[in-house]
């Protein structure tokens, strides 16, 4: 089989490296790729936005499969365009992709559907948006810019003042652009946050292992909210109870109500929860796998992803059993010093060759690139997810942060403080 997989950060390197594990697979391409991913694959320089130019691509050299990676492509409707010309392509559709595209949209669905999530009012305008804050709203509370936003348009706000300042911010300001058009203003929910990935092909769903992000940039949950600093997987807060309960009210529910809406879903649903007093509730949708998540769950999973993500395009995905090692992985984001606001980039970095031939250790590429030497340098604010299994969460934290010292580049900057919610479980 020939594969090509669409977007160029960990979460693609994580891709590409169970893909290249398929006996199944022979060639694998991806556009645009990262120096990570080339050691699997060959990189061509397509942006993951030029939907015309990756068909033409994939019909030319003849690829069987093309797995999407990244939001704005699924969101901006790549896979009709593949689907249009008999292409094989695994992500949703954009009808179905709207469940992350729109949060007013995901919001309606869970009300509709008697799916539970925090309470929420959706605003066009800001002054309306402005007068139900002054009278109606309970603080704490959370402002969400509607659209895509790199996983930053979430604000939230302790105080009147802090909200009416995010309102400016995101519906006149503009400054997450045409997500903050639609702005959804919702209840803050407290408990532990657990992600849960899940293969669906349209009917059925099939979860994957759980496990939790760190989004702030600084130790102790402190600073700007990134993309992800880094994982663990599985979360000791999501039990048997939770799972079950999951299961019956919120996952399964979920791909039905698509389906009931004339939008059924095939790719990857991530439910992002929080597991609140009341129960589990959702927190947000995405239509894709999660970076860094995909980076602790991908190397965890025992099964072909080319089996599984081929049942999910067929509709087959009830006779596949999705298995998991019965182990941990945590994943620690190397990033360059000053992200998410200004970093440099082109620093070389070394050390590369110390996770060769090394079992359980892995080193997935997310902003990096080759310079005209050849030689790996920064492409980014997040650069590498270095990631390790142990036994359990503890063994599979200290043999990451261990493999964090193997790597060295002059603005290297890391949180020290990834899965410490362990030593409290």
């Amino acid at each position: 089989m020939k594969v090509l997989i669409v977007g160029s950060g960990g979460r693609e390197h994580a891709i590409a490296w169970s893909v290249a594990k398929s006996p199944r697979v022979d060639k694998i391409y991806c556009a645009p790729g990262n120096a990570g991913i080339a050691e699997y694959a060959e990189c061509v320089n397509i942006g993951a936005m030029e939907f015309e130019k990756l068909a033409d691509f994939a019909a030319e050299k003849e690829v069987d499969l093309t797995i999407i990676g990244m939001d704005d492509p699924l969101v901006g409707g790549v896979v009709d365009v593949f689907e249009e010309r008999g292409l094989k392509v695994f992500g949703p559709r954009k009808n179905a992709a709207i469940l992350e595209g729109s949060k007013a949209f995901s919001k309606d669905l869970m009300k509709k559907y008697h799916i539970p999530t925090a309470g929420y009012e959706n605003f066009t305008d800001p002054e309306k948006a402005l007068e139900y804050l002054r009278t109606q709203a309970k603080f704490p509370i959370v402002l969400k810019a509607d659209g895509l936003a790199l996983g930053k348009g979430v604000l939230i706000c302790n105080t009147l003042e802090e909200a009416e300042d995010g309102v400016r911010e995101i519906m006149e300001d503009k400054k997450f652009g045409n997500a903050g058009n639609t702005m959804v203003i919702e209840e803050f929910m407290t408990g532990r946050e657990v992600s849960v990935l899940s293969f669906v092909d349209g009917k059925t769903i099939r979860t994957m292992t759980s496990a939790q992000d760190h989004k702030r940039a600084m130790d102790g949950d402190q600073g700007l909210n990134t993309g992800g600093m880094g994982t663990f997987s599985p979360s000791p807060f999501y039990t048997k109870e939770v799972d079950e309960f999951c299961q019956k009210y919120i996952y399964q529910p979920t791909v039905d109500a698509m389906a009931s809406e004339g939008r059924p879903f095939k790719g990857i649903i991530f439910f992002g929860l929080m597991l609140t007093a009341e129960g589990p509730k959702v927190l947000e949708y995405n239509a894709r796998f999660g970076d860094p998540e995909a980076q602790v769950v991908l190397p965890r999973m025992k099964n072909d992803i080319i089996e599984v993500m081929e049942a999910c395009v067929n509709g087959t995905l009830d006779q596949v059993d999705l298995q998991f090692e019965d182990n941990a992985a945590v994943c620690v984001v190397l990033a360059s010093e000053g992200y998410p606001v200004k970093y440099e980039k082109g620093i070389p970095m070394y050390g590369f060759e110390n996770f060769k031939d090394k079992d359980g250790y892995y080193c997935f590429h997310a902003g990096t690139k080759f310079d005209e030497n050849g030689q790996i340098v920064t492409n980014g604010g997040r650069v590498l997810g270095i990631t390790a299994t142990g036994s359990d969460l503890k063994e599979a934290r200290k043999n990451a942060y261990g493999a964090t010292e193997w790597i060295t580049f002059a603005n290297k900057y890391m949180r020290h403080d990834i899965g410490k919610a362990i030593d409290e479980a």
